[in-house]
């Protein structure tokens, strides 16, 4: 499947809409997700994330609109070789990690195989017969996960896989999709509202505002839109400019009469002060400015979470 996909879209949606009742959930959403991509779905709770996972795995019909999946519009075919994680993972607490895996292979119609070698890649191969009841949040997280990957699907959907963890069960689960993405070439769409966490793995972002996907951002993208940035105004721009390309060679500077903007992701302010002074540069004004991810979603998700 993978080798189809090559240069397209895994998951393409247009003016995909739900209404339930008066009630408009999803309202005309163009997604695009790429092969290859891990895709973070971002959005305040009831702006439609989890509405939108359940119409792309045909848990819910649309009510306007059209989904492909790996470049056709024949669904059921395709979503054979998709995973899914939506809210909690329904698990057997009174059997073992394996039990739980030979179970769900049978009602998946997959080989149960390769059981030992999922749980061994997501960490859980050395459990033995513990109850999965006895599980901590993050254990049972990545057994949903390892449950998902049965059939080796080249598409992964979670919704929240990360919400309710302690750091180490957040790191462990963040390091198994990477994991996924590069060793395994698994396209992964996953939601969360911890937008810190999501920053380190993800590829591209989705930011959905009241069923409406106000916009989609590549990581690059984004960290340029949140790069660091420095206001100068001086004398001598052009000279002031050249001083700090020797400082910061990957700065972007952007000259308008006697100012200037150095943009980068890492500025130390008094280091280009002092360098501006050695090089008789008079500097009138300078300030510092960062803009925040987190700033940066919550006004696109509209306002305060």
């Amino acid at each position: 499947m993978a080798e189809e996909t090559q240069n397209k879209y895994v998951i393409e949606t247009d003016n995909l809409t739900k209404v339930y009742g008066k009630k408009t959930v999803l309202d005309h959403v163009a997604m695009h997700v790429a092969q290859g991509d891990i895709y973070g779905f971002i959005g305040k709770n009831g702006a439609g994330k989890t509405t939108l996972m359940k119409l792309l795995l045909g848990m819910s019909q649309p009510s306007e609109g059209e989904i492909q999946l790996f470049g056709t519009k024949k669904l059921n075919m395709a979503r054979r070789h998709v995973g899914a994680l939506i809210e909690e993972p329904a698990l057997y607490k009174g059997c073992s990690a394996k039990e739980n895996m030979k179970r769900f292979a049978i009602l998946a119609g997959v080989d149960n195989g390769e059981i030992d070698e999922i749980l061994q890649f997501v960490g859980l191969g050395d459990v033995g017969k513990k109850k999965v009841g006895k599980f901590s949040l993050g254990m049972k997280q990545r057994l949903g996960i390892a449950i998902a990957m049965l059939g080796h699907p080249d598409l992964l959907v979670l919704d929240e896989p990360i919400n309710g963890l302690d750091p180490e069960g957040i790191k462990e689960v963040r390091d198994l999709l990477v994991r996924l993405n590069r060793e395994q070439n698994v396209t992964i769409l996953v939601s969360s509202h911890l937008l810190d966490e999501l920053a380190k793995i993800t590829t591209r972002y989705g930011i959905i505002n009241q069923g409406r996907l106000v916009e989609e951002v590549t990581a690059e993208e984004l960290m340029q839109q949140c790069q660091q940035k420095l206001h100068i105004v001086t004398d001598k721009p052009a000279v002031a400019a050249k001083i700090i390309k020797k400082v910061l060679p990957k700065c972007v500077i952007t000259a308008q009469n006697n100012s200037i903007t150095v943009a980068a992701e890492k500025i130390d302010s008094s280091k280009i002060n002092n360098e501006l002074v050695k090089g008789d540069v008079n500097v009138q004004s300078i300030t510092f400015a960062a803009d925040n991810m987190e700033d940066y979603f919550i006004q696109r998700m509209g306002g305060k979470a």
